[in-house]
């Protein structure tokens, strides 16, 4: 597992062990990036479900002002905070120890311009991230939240202004870009 591109491009970064954290593969890693490449460059990203921390650190490569990490599991965050430090991301990183819902109403008032949703397949837990994401409105007008999932996973109607933009399938994975629209 490396950073793809930017500035800490080729930097190997470590993965958590166990079956507990599923990392995403370097194919939907890459197409995710493809999907929001010009929408990353100086916003604040917020990585929930952090896992090894790679999708926040490959955003903060390609000129993302900051990112916060929220990671439960205690071991996944060591890994999060050693790749943060491998690639020198220190200073534009937070990382939030607990569970994802909780820290989303402890980020209340702190809007993001991308969310990066990558709960444990199943839908249960990405449809409460979501809904806590819209009840606190967590996201900038304009902004965008990547949600990956298993295919078969169903994301609930959002309420406005909260839109489903695209889906993208890739085997069994499944992409779903959501935005918030303008007032």
């Amino acid at each position: 597992m490396r950073v793809i591109t930017g500035s800490a491009r080729g930097r190997k970064l470590e993965a958590p062990t166990g079956r507990d954290t599923r990392p995403t593969t370097d194919r939907v890693k890459e197409s995710i990036f493809n999907i929001i490449q010009f929408d990353i460059e100086g916003r604040d990203v917020l990585d929930l479900f952090a896992g090894s921390g790679q999708m926040g650190i490959e955003c903060l490569s390609r000129g993302a002002k900051s990112c916060t990490f929220v990671e439960m599991d205690p071991k996944a965050q060591q890994v999060v905070r050693r790749n943060i430090e491998v690639t020198g991301f220190q200073k534009q990183s937070r990382l939030i120890p607990g569970d994802a819902l909780l820290a989303l109403r402890q980020l209340n008032g702190n809007p993001f311009g991308l969310i990066l949703l990558d709960p444990p397949y199943g839908g249960a837990l990405l449809n409460q991230a979501l809904e806590r994401i819209v009840q606190i409105d967590n996201l900038r007008p304009g902004g965008i939240i990547v949600c990956e999932s298993a295919r078969e996973d169903v994301i609930e109607p959002l309420r406005p202004p909260y839109a489903i933009l695209k889906e993208y399938r890739y085997g069994a994975i499944k992409i779903t870009t959501i935005t918030r629209e303008a007032d």
